[in-house]
């Protein structure tokens, strides 16, 4: 064996409970591996109230982050004199709890000096990431205290993104000179990164952060730097499931999957793993595993490239909101199509995800959907009060309707050989209203377009068809 890269999300390092399982696994892969690089994720919640603390600093409301300052100072103490750690080294990892909350208080009251009514991701992102600086320093000291060398490192000064502040994208090249001459020779000498998830920095030093959930993404482009032979994500869950269990109980986990499958089922909502960390790994052939970190022992579900005939059949289900629009009239989307993508740049940051556009004779109809990473439902609403407002003033004589709907996906390998599959969704869906089909151009992904008060019962309608599999 020679390097992995352990990435642990916030369900799986805020506890004592987690942290001790967190300890008990690098101890264990310690021994089987050359080399180990860890990608801390922040606490679970912390992010969240990080974002809170950054709107009400644009308010001016100094007491309310400095609440949650202090309500996270006292959370991430309370871990830390629970730890078995000795005293110099709890002495050194409360004046870094310290010192970053108050760096991130300086930020908030030079925010709070110039209010204004909109947050923008550049001023949330210099805020938003200390989560992750403080997890990383408690998982680094935990490790030194049981004789590995830890250390943590902050990903703004290795990895290089572009200026998109709130969703930006990794500089590859200058990212893997910044790995190679900072992160190889420590490796080297047997000590142990533990490097933030989520964040990273511009050429010219600014935070940037990669999006919800991008502590995943982190972890790819640092496997793709030092050519890992295999990444772990390490989470709460027993692996990829064949659709989210809150939804539908019958959902099972999924052994082994393709790089494209997987793809497929984060994009369109699996909010396991990142949307954009697969296609770096997938590039490097680097095996992925979804791993319990409750249940190290158990398999997961291994991400891989498939050296064998694909199994044609649904492996999995999933179900997000997303936007329909449809017009009274045919006629041109192009322009249609740009109003949307202006209208949710500036709204929500992130560019307009078509995903079917049909004309006929008399009515044309329009979906998209808004990527997970940079909200859920409160984005949907947000987004379409704003189509709503802006729409109107696009043609004279073309009246759009705005409407929340539900795109249902069915994901398997080869899903365009699979002989009958629309006729047995159409019979699995006898009832519900299907507003639009679209296949994915991947060939292993069939989305359909229901209203939003049919979403749920789509989908646990085709789930059976994954049961029906076995």
């Amino acid at each position: 064996m020679s390097t992995l890269v352990m990435k642990f999300g916030g369900n799986a390092v805020g506890t004592i409970g987690a942290l001790t399982q967190v300890l008990s696994i690098v101890l264990h892969e310690h021994k089987r591996w050359k080399q180990l690089v860890l990608v801390a994720s922040a606490f679970d919640g912390v992010t969240d109230l990080l974002y809170e603390a950054a709107n009400l600093a644009q308010v001016a409301n100094q007491r309310g982050f400095r609440r949650i300052a202090a309500n996270l100072r006292t959370r991430h103490l309370a871990v830390m004199e629970q730890l078995p750690l000795g005293a110099q080294e709890r002495s050194v990892l409360q004046a870094d709890i310290d010192r970053l909350l108050f760096e991130m208080l300086d930020e908030c009251q030079t925010i709070s000096s110039t209010p204004s009514d909109a947050l923008s991701p550049q001023v949330s992102d210099r805020i938003v990431g200390v989560g992750e600086r403080l997890s990383a320093r408690i998982i680094a000291a935990l490790l030194r205290q049981n004789d590995l060398r830890g250390v943590a490192i902050d990903a703004t000064d290795i990895i290089v993104t572009d200026e998109v502040h709130g969703n930006a994208a990794p500089v590859m090249d200058l990212t893997t000179q910044k790995v190679r001459e900072n992160l190889l020779p420590m490796m080297d000498r047997d000590i142990i990164p533990v490097v933030t998830g989520f964040i990273g920095a511009t050429r010219s030093g600014k935070p940037t952060t990669l999006g919800r959930g991008g502590s995943d993404y982190t972890s790819s482009i640092l496997s793709v730097c030092i050519s890992a032979s295999e990444l772990w994500i390490w989470s709460d869950v027993d692996g990829m499931m064949s659709t989210d269990p809150r939804e539908v109980s019958e959902a099972k986990v999924i052994s082994e999957m393709s790089y494209s499958e997987v793809a497929e089922l984060a994009y369109f909502g699996a909010r396991i793993l990142h949307a954009r960390m697969i296609r770096p790994i997938q590039e490097k052939r680097i095996p992925l595993r979804i791993k319990n970190v409750f249940k190290p022992q158990q398999p997961g579900t291994l991400i891989r490239d498939t050296h064998s005939a694909p199994l044609e059949r649904i492996k999995a289900v999933t179900h997000i909101p997303g936007i329909g629009l449809t017009a009274n009239r045919s006629g041109a989307l192009a322009d249609v199509i740009k109003l949307v993508d202006d209208t949710l740049f500036s709204t929500v940051g992130t560019n307009a995800e078509v995903m079917i556009s049909s004309q006929s004779s008399s009515r044309s109809f329009l979906c998209f959907i808004i990527p997970p990473s940079v909200g859920g439902l409160e984005a949907i609403d947000t987004s379409r009060t704003a189509l709503l407002n802006n729409i109107s003033s696009l043609h004279d004589t073309v009246v759009w309707q705005v409407e929340i709907v539900s795109v249902v996906t069915a994901i398997g390998e080869s899903l365009d050989k699979l002989l009958g599959l629309n006729a047995r969704i159409m019979s699995q869906l006898d009832g519900v209203r299907i507003i639009g089909l679209a296949q994915g151009p991947s060939r292993c992904s069939l989305s359909i377009i229901v209203n939003s008060e049919d979403g749920e019962e789509a989908l646990r309608r085709i789930h059976e068809l994954t049961i029906s599999n076995d």
